[in-house]
């Protein structure tokens, strides 16, 4: 399993896991777009709480590193 983060049609952040990647026909019923995967939830989570307009959360990656030192 993965963790992959949900932008829903009301610009909410959900954080979700899934075994595939997500495709327009598994999702798109339920989320606009979808950032992932990511390696752990916590950067999933930090993501979801953090991410929306964060011009220091560009990638993955970002939210990864940066959920880790403030864990």
């Amino acid at each position: 399993m993965k963790f992959y983060v949900g932008i829903k049609p009301n610009a909410v952040y959900e954080t979700f896991k899934s075994q595939d990647e997500p495709t327009q026909e598994s999702h798109g019923k339920q989320y606009n777009a979808v950032i992932g995967p990511f390696r752990t939830k916590r950067g999933a989570d930090f993501m979801a709480k953090h991410g929306k307009g964060n011009p220091h959360i560009q990638h993955v990656n970002d939210a990864e590193r940066i959920a880790k030192q403030y864990a």
